[in-house]
């Protein structure tokens, strides 16, 4: 049997239709080792593809062949072990494969087919069956997004776009409107020619003018053109608005002096994993970012990553100016309105129930859902149990989780973002 390898470069993407067959081939392989890789890797090591390993076993195909057919015997010389009936059992180690076992002298096998997948593919997996919960279409303007559509028929255009049937059904019509008369006494020019013919034989002067209307008309209907320049019809291709929705994700960090520096690393790992999901799957969303010790503030992208900036700890004074921003930029009529907290639970003990009631009468009644991440090994403080209310009255656009370490950063993702069943 020949193997064919073909060693080329993928220029001009010409493999592409076979590679994403391959993908969706074996997605729950790939699907599987991309999550081993998310457990290893670090949350800003996102930029890079993985190689992924497919049992060789797993990738064999299917071949019919001819048996030898009937019943065969076969006698082996020196046989002082078995008879007629016995199962004979596997050789140990040394038999080929994935290199496991001692060194033998006997046995073959097959290697593990590795290859590499890039970035995007690595991203689609990654984050597959994730979305935003509760995503509706509240605002429909300020798209970006087209797509072309059939708009009817033109009598201008392309002339790759033109439109046979109608072309000629049009030229038809016109023919039909320019020697309909003209054929109309061509038609009745014939038949008193044949008259003539039939009765009046020796008729020669009246013959010959029929004749001679027959040619003039028939000349004339000819002069007709087959096809004009005004019968050419074109498909009309229009470019219509694909509408898309506009949504907004709060992101609030506690960055008080509690906030050790791992457990701001958590943090950190966490809302740049939600980041990177937000601009992979919604063209048309803002993240607004919130810091806050007993004071809050917004701040861009990098100062709310790796700003030093420290104090104590005023949970509320994040919600209130999340409050703010809302009703000064983010109209709920048209926007789709997200949040995110992260925490370590330590909050001044009066200041707790204050978090809960801005939550349940200025916040979550606009919000399509909130989650609040509470990183700590220790037992939950008055926070935790402050948002369980929340979580009682909204329970279906509110969640909360506990993160213990950077392991746990990815399940709780998904936890939080997986795919719902619409009802």
């Amino acid at each position: 049997m020949s193997y064919v390898i073909d060693r080329r470069l993928n220029g001009k993407n010409k493999s592409t239709v076979n590679r994403q067959r391959f993908l969706r081939r074996y997605r729950e392989h790939i699907k599987k080792a991309v999550e081993e890789a998310v457990s290893r890797r670090s949350i800003t090591d996102m930029e890079h593809g993985e190689q992924i390993s497919i049992p060789g076993r797993d990738i064999d195909e299917p071949v019919l062949h001819h048996g030898r057919g009937g019943r065969q015997t076969v006698v082996h010389p020196g046989n002082k072990e078995f008879n007629a009936g016995d199962h004979v059992q596997r050789p140990q180690g040394g038999g080929g494969g994935r290199g496991s076992g001692k060194a033998s002298n006997s046995g073959e096998g097959m290697d593990e087919f590795v290859f590499q997948i890039t970035q995007e593919e690595f991203l689609d997996f990654m984050f597959e069956d994730l979305e935003l919960p509760n995503l509706i279409k509240r605002h429909l303007t300020g798209t970006d997004t087209f797509k072309t559509v059939r708009a009817g028929i033109s009598n201008e255009g392309n002339p790759s776009r033109i439109n046979i049937v109608r072309t000629l059904r049009s030229a038809h019509a016109r023919r039909i409107a320019l020697s309909g008369s003209s054929r109309a006494k061509l038609r009745e020019a014939k038949a008193e020619l044949e008259r003539l013919r039939r009765e009046e034989p020796d008729n020669f002067g009246d013959i010959q003018t029929m004749e001679a209307e027959i040619e003039r008309l028939s000349a004339r209907i000819h002069r007709v053109p087959f096809l004009d320049t005004f019968d050419l019809k074109y498909n009309l291709l229009v470019k219509q608005p694909n509408p898309s929705s506009k949504a907004v994700m709060f992101c609030l960090m506690d960055v008080s002096g509690s906030m050790t520096q791992a457990t701001k690393d958590i943090a950190k790992r966490f809302f740049i994993l939600l980041y990177l999901f937000l601009k992979r799957n919604y063209e048309r969303i803002e993240v607004v970012f919130i810091r806050h010790h007993t004071s809050a503030k917004e701040v861009d992208e990098e100062e709310f990553f790796y700003s030093r900036e420290t104090g104590g700890t005023i949970v509320s004074s994040a919600l209130k100016l999340m409050q703010e921003i809302m009703a000064e930029r983010y109209p709920v009529n048209e926007w789709n309105i997200y949040g995110a907290q992260a925490s370590d639970g330590d909050n001044w003990n009066d200041d707790s129930p204050v978090c809960r009631d801005i939550l349940i009468n200025q916040i979550m009644p606009f919000m399509q859902y909130f989650t609040y991440v509470e990183i700590t090994p220790r037992e939950h403080q008055a926070l935790w149990y402050e948002y369980e209310q929340v979580s009682e009255t909204f329970p279906s656009s509110f969640a909360q989780q506990q993160l213990v370490s950077a392991a746990d950063i990815y399940p709780v993702f998904r936890e939080l973002f997986q795919r719902r069943m619409v009802t």
